[in-house]
C-alpha cells in the first residue's frame, strides 16, 4: 500500500455489497478495515486485499466504541452494515423485526458516524457512503418496516449533509434498487426459492456494480460531493415496476 493512502472503513464487510466495496476500494489504492461480526470472513477478505479486519456489531454501543479507540485513522467511511427482515402488511407487523431494522440500518450509522466523525475531519477529507435503498424515498405494500428505516436513513443523510456544510467531509448516499446478495435470503429467513424467485426473469445488479459506483464517489475530486446516487437494473423502473423475461 503506497505511503499516505487514505483508510476506508467499511462496515457490513462480511458479505455481498460491503465485500465488494473493499474490494473495489483497495483497488483504488486505498487502505481498508473490513468490519462485521462475521470477522472470519473479514479476515480472509483482509488477507485478499493486504487491508485489516476488526469485529463490529453496529447495534453494540461498546462494540463501537471499541473500534474508534482501535482505528489509527480513518478517511471514508461506507455504511453497508443493514438489511431487511420479513415482508408483512402493518396489521401483522413483527415489532422485534422492525426493531433490528432501524438498529442496524439507521442507528448503527448514526453510532458509526458520530464515534468517528473527529477522525473523519482530522484528515481534511473525509467522505460518508451510507448505502441507502431505493425503497428509502418510495413504499410498497409489505415493506413498511424496511422502507420506514430506509426513508430515515435518508433523511440522516440529507441532514448530515447540511450539518458538516463548512467542513471537509463529503456525504454520499447511494440507493441500490434489486441487487442480488444475500438481501433476500436474509429477508425471506433462509428460503432459497422464494428468495429466487425475487430475481427471476431480471438481470439484477451485482455487488461488484454497487461498489463500483461507490469506488467511483470516493474517488472524485475532494470539492466534488456526490449528494444521492439511485442504481438499478435496467429492467427496473421502481420498486414494485419492473420487467421480467421469462
Amino acid at each position: 500500500m503506497e505511503a499516505g493512502a487514505r483508510t476506508a472503513l467499511v462496515t457490513g464487510a462480511s458479505s455481498g455489497i460491503g465485500a465488494a466495496a473493499v474490494r473495489a476500494l483497495a483497488a483504488e489504492g486505498l487502505q481498508t478495515v473490513a468490519a462485521a461480526r462475521r470477522i472470519d470472513r473479514c479476515r480472509d477478505l483482509a488477507h485478499e486485499v493486504g487491508g485489516e479486519a476488526v469485529e463490529l456489531d453496529v447495534t453494540d454501543p461498546e462494540s463501537v466504541a471499541a473500534l474508534a479507540a482501535a482505528l489509527k485513522s480513518v478517511d471514508v467511511i461506507v455504511h453497508s452494515a443493514g438489511g431487511a427482515l420479513g415482508l408483512e402488511p402493518v396489521a401483522e407487523a413483527d415489532e422485534e423485526a422492525w426493531r433490528t431494522m432501524y438498529e442496524t440500518n439507521v442507528l448503527g450509522v448514526e453510532r458509526v458516524t458520530k464515534a468517528l466523525l473527529p477522525a473523519l475531519e482530522r484528515g481534511g477529507n473525509g467522505h460518508i457512503v451510507v448505502i441507502g435503498s431505493i425503497a428509502g424515498v418510495e413504499v410498497y405494500p409489505g415493506g413498511a418496516g424496511y422502507t420506514a428505516a430506509k426513508h430515515a436513513v435518508n433523511a440522516l443523510c440529507r441532514t448530515l449533509r447540511l450539518e458538516l456544510l463548512g467542513r471537509p467531509i463529503r456525504v454520499t448516499e447511494v440507493a441500490p434498487g434489486m441487487v442480488e446478495t444475500e438481501f433476500a435470503l436474509v429477508r425471506f429467513e433462509g428460503d432459497a426459492d422464494r428468495a429466487a424467485e425475487v430475481y427471476r426473469g431480471i438481470e439484477p445488479l451485482t455487488a461488484e456494480d454497487v461498489a463500483d459506483v461507490i469506488a467511483f464517489s470516493v474517488t472524485r475530486a475532494p470539492n466534488v460531493n456526490l449528494d444521492y446516487i439511485a442504481v438499478k437494473p435496467v429492467n427496473q423502473a421502481t420498486a414494485t415496476d419492473y420487467h421480467r423475461t421469462s
